[in-house]
């Protein structure tokens, strides 16, 4: 039985339940959740971000950096992705069992995207339906999927977006692009599409943004039977009912990423899982400190109102006395040539006396103001830089032509690669990046986790397609 007007379809010559598991990297769905997920009979997601591989005993093999050069550094990084997405795709697909589908996910902004993509896709040939990717514009995914004869399935967070991607590349390779996921910027955890003409505070209703995205697909040719995937809030389907067998939206699919992170075979330790238990309705903060440039959604946790502390003790300056910068600023700087407000010279004063007595440029000409302690290791984790992302605001890292985005590294943003790599092995949850789906904060609420019930992924499936 499944929730009423919910029907399989037919996925890389299967069927299967319209339901996807969110990837998420890095190690936050791994062959153990997705293999499961596919088990149960959808489509299980293993997030080839940086995903881990194993000793010969099974024990995860660290990812260790210890090459002089960011460039060299950069190329092990692809060369442990590859590794580690190869042995997480042969497990998920051993775990499936031959039910359901296993696709796998991508950053396009990470580093060496394409590189590790088709590394990956390479070894695992009729392992692997499809690719999802977002987090950039992907125009070569269509490409890529048609030389290893899989299917693409693009995530998006506008109509717009789809439309520039489709005449520049999908249009091309229109048979393999076998869904559309639109991720909804405001509901999604992780990084997303939000644009600068959409305001973060202003959330808008996805129904009509879909709609208006089946209205594009239509006049560009899309054909019907390409679902789009609704990605972002989705908790019970029965909150999704109009949504259905609507001709207006069209065939839909639905993809669940913060719900699997709360079951047995979730690969997050249990930290994590304690706090998504806790959350409250406004825990989770659509942000823009990530080095990719993009909005992301995580924990408003310790580590996140850090990072928004910082910023708030931010002022602009001046090389010279221009304007109303009449005032030399007179602590956290070498030289005279800084030139700020009265108000704002007497406001670095007082963060000075706290403490917070080391300042630190921006991109921006402004200065934010930290500890000699906080300075040490932001400098050592941009030193320590090893290429994750294809340009890093953190770092000033490029990933292609002189390896540099000409710009000065932001000290208001974070290391990703190392947060990331660090909460998913275990690291302290109130001192990392924890990332998590605006809808979290149901775990407290839904009764099917009450008395701290924790189900398998079979279970929760199950009573997805119940409605629940």
């Amino acid at each position: 039985m499944s929730f009423k007007g919910l029907q399989p379809i037919n996925y890389g010559g299967k069927e299967v339940w319209p339901l996807i598991e969110g990837g998420k990297g890095v190690s936050a769905t791994n062959h153990m959740s997705s293999g499961a997920w596919a088990a149960a009979g959808g489509i299980g997601t293993v997030s080839a971000v940086n995903a881990d591989s194993y000793d010969a005993e099974g024990k995860i093999i660290p990812q260790v950096y210890e090459q002089l050069t960011r460039k060299e550094r950069h190329e092990q990084l692809i060369q442990y992705g590859i590794d580690g997405g190869v042995e997480q795709v042969k497990r998920a697909y051993e775990i499936s069992n031959g039910q359901g589908a296993i696709n796998i996910n991508v950053l396009w902004e990470m580093g060496g995207a394409q590189a590790v993509l088709e590394g990956i896709l390479e070894q695992t040939k009729g392992l692997v339906t499809g690719v999802t990717c977002g987090a950039g514009m992907p125009y070569k995914l269509a490409e890529i999927a048609q030389r290893y004869n899989v299917s693409y399935l693009p995530i998006i967070s506008s109509a717009r977006a789809f439309r520039a991607l489709w005449k520049r590349s999908y249009s091309k390779v229109p048979e393999l692009m076998a869904a559309v996921v639109y991720e909804d910027p405001w509901l999604a955890g992780g990084h997303n599409g939000l644009s600068n003409a959409e305001n973060p505070r202003e959330p808008q209703d996805p129904y009509p943004r879909v709609a208006e995205l089946r209205a594009t697909m239509r006049k560009e040719g899309v054909s019907e039977d390409t679902a789009i995937v609704m990605a972002g809030g989705v908790w019970f389907l029965r909150e999704w009912e109009n949504w259905i067998d609507n001709p207006e939206i069209g065939k839909i699919a639905f993809q669940f990423g913060t719900r699997p992170l709360l079951t047995q075979e979730s690969p997050i330790p249990q930290g994590w899982k304690d706090a998504l238990r806790d959350l409250e309705p406004g825990d989770v903060l659509l942000h823009k400190f990530s080095p990719t440039g993009f909005y992301s959604s995580a924990i408003r946790n310790p580590f996140l109102r850090n990072l928004e502390a910082r910023s708030e003790r931010q002022i602009p300056y001046s090389r010279v006395e221009a304007g109303d910068h009449t005032a030399q600023l007179d602590v956290g700087v070498k030289g005279k040539n800084f030139w700020v407000t009265e108000h704002d010279r007497d406001r670095a004063r007082g963060w000075a006396s706290e403490g917070f007595e080391t300042a630190l440029k921006t991109p921006d000409d402004t200065v934010v103001f930290v500890t000699p302690e906080e300075r040490e290791v932001i400098r050592k984790d941009q030193a320590d830089c090893m290429g994750c992302l294809s340009h890093c605001g953190f770092s000033s890292w490029k990933d292609h032509d002189d390896y540099t985005t000409g710009r000065l590294a932001d000290p208001r943003s974070f290391c990703i690669q190392k947060t990331l790599q660090d909460i998913a092995h275990g690291g302290p949850v109130d001192e990392n990046l924890a990332f998590a789906g605006h809808a979290a904060y149901r775990f407290k609420q839904d009764p099917f986790y009450s008395n701290g019930y924790t189900p398998t992924v079979k279970e929760l499936v199950e009573r997805i397609l119940t409605g629940d």
